[in-house]
């Protein structure tokens, strides 16, 4: 029997011996994840909460010939004129967030990145139908330490999305016969 006591005080002793696990890293992307999705529901609802993001946060604009940066005021109104123009959703379904990692010490540091397809739609006119495409897209979102939105890069074929969206059907049927 006192083997039997030996044996559990000496397994109390090492358990109560290891190192505390640091969940702090996958607390914040737990946090930042539900931001994640709060930005993809405003921007599909046409109803952003801007609040989400720092004053300071930038848009990296990764377009062909864009401007390198975009502030949240440009953010702004870009939107806005994107939501005058397209109906935007995410099909991707489930939508697997996934922990970013700092870029120095290649640990996970909060951050969170997505692959994921949105549907993009042109609305219907007088003179025209609807018209939709799909688009496969790369986000990664950057916190800061009050779990604003701080960095947002999204990697995209918009050039394609828009020239299927604004291409009439005789123009691209033309190109397939060539």
């Amino acid at each position: 029997m006192k083997t039997i006591y030996l044996i559990l005080c000496l397994s109390l002793f090492f358990m109560a011996c290891q190192p505390k696990v640091d969940n702090t890293a996958d607390e914040l992307f737990n946090k930042n994840s539900e931001t994640v999705l709060a930005n993809i529901k405003g921007f599909e609802d046409e109803n952003q909460d801007y609040s989400m993001y720092a004053d300071n946060a930038i848009l990296l604009d990764t377009g062909v010939g864009a401007k390198d940066s975009l502030s949240l005021d440009d953010v702004k109104k870009n939107d806005k004129m994107l939501w005058e123009t397209y109906d935007f959703k995410l099909i991707t379904d489930p939508l697997v967030l996934l922990p970013g990692v700092n870029p120095d010490t290649k640990k996970p540091d909060g951050s969170v990145r997505y692959y994921g397809e949105w549907e993009v739609t042109l609305p219907a006119t007088d003179s025209t139908e609807a018209k939709s495409a799909v688009m496969k897209y790369y986000e990664s979102l950057d916190f800061n330490e009050e779990g604003k939105i701080i960095l947002q890069q999204g990697y995209g074929d918009f050039g394609g999305l828009f020239t299927a969206l604004h291409s009439d059907d005789a123009d691209k049927s033309s190109m397939m016969e060539e």
